[in-house]
């Protein structure tokens, strides 16, 4: 299958040396008519503007081992994200959420329905294309870290924008300022093994958001943290979704960060079962 390639590989070299390009989003707007009556001025309706979704899925559907003993993981899943939301995915072991996040991060395909990412529907991409898709648009925040052992800091959030194509000192300074933007200007030459586990974290997100990626997935990233570690981290997920709109879509059993989300949408038996947005 074209998607084989899981999380822990997706930050394989991409053989395509396509050059980076900011995504830029721009607020719908609406043009006033040309009003020809003297006595009434036509004002643009700003209640109909709305926010650009980056996200929509239709009628996405999962089922593993259909041969043999199917497995429903989702189940006509309907579901849109828009720009600047901070999102949690929540449910019981087994409800789809994992495979929901895969899917939409483009490591996994649907059975049946379609995975809108930035108007672009994933399904119609070849693999090399897939993986140029995915260095580009979608940043990844993993359980366990995932970062390269063997690398610094600052060379494992430099290893995403050389795959980019990426000048060496565009890479050296962005990943600068990034490691400073997430608390870690006095850690940008340590290895992972001499981090803790909430600093090699901070490092993961400093590295999803070197792509400039239109959203950051995050797959139980405060599973392995400790109670400060996990406070502290969520604090600068939401500054930066405060401060530079960017959109984070969480998957977690963590109640910590389900009372921190602005949008609680729960999967029970790979459907949605309620969207609560606070």
């Amino acid at each position: 299958m074209r998607y084989a390639h899981r999380a822990e590989s997706n930050y394989e070299y991409s053989n395509s040396t396509k050059e980076s390009s900011d995504e830029c989003y721009a607020a719908e707007s609406m043009i006033p008519g040309v009003n020809t009556h003297p006595m009434t001025q036509i004002e643009p309706e700003t209640s109909n503007l709305k926010k650009m979704s980056i996200i929509t899925t239709t009628g996405l559907t999962k089922v593993y081992n259909a041969d043999q003993v199917p497995v429903h993981a989702l189940r006509g899943v309907d579901l849109t994200i828009d720009k600047g939301e901070f999102t949690s995915i929540v449910g019981p072991s087994g409800s789809g959420k994992t495979t929901l996040l895969n899917i939409i991060g483009g490591l996994d395909e649907p059975t049946e329905g379609k995975a809108l990412i930035d108007n672009t529907d994933l399904t119609t991409l070849s693999d090399r294309k897939l993986i140029n898709f995915r260095l580009h648009h979608i940043g990844f925040v993993f359980q366990a870290y995932n970062l390269i052992p063997v690398l610094t800091a600052l060379e494992n959030v430099s290893f995403i924008m050389q795959m980019q194509g990426r000048s060496s000192r565009e890479c050296r300074e962005k990943s600068i300022d990034l490691l400073k933007e997430v608390g870690l200007e006095d850690k940008i030459n340590k290895r992972p093994s001499e981090l803790s586990g909430g600093q090699q974290q901070r490092v993961a997100v400093a590295r999803a958001l070197a792509s400039k990626p239109a959203f950051v997935l995050a797959d139980e990233p405060t599973a392995n943290l400790d109670s400060v570690s996990t406070a502290e981290l969520l604090d600068m997920m939401l500054e930066l979704n405060e401060r530079e709109e960017m959109t984070f879509v969480f998957s977690t059993h963590d109640q910590r960060v389900i009372d921190r989300a602005r949008r609680v949408v729960t999967l029970v038996d790979g459907k949605i079962d309620t969207d609560e947005k606070r």
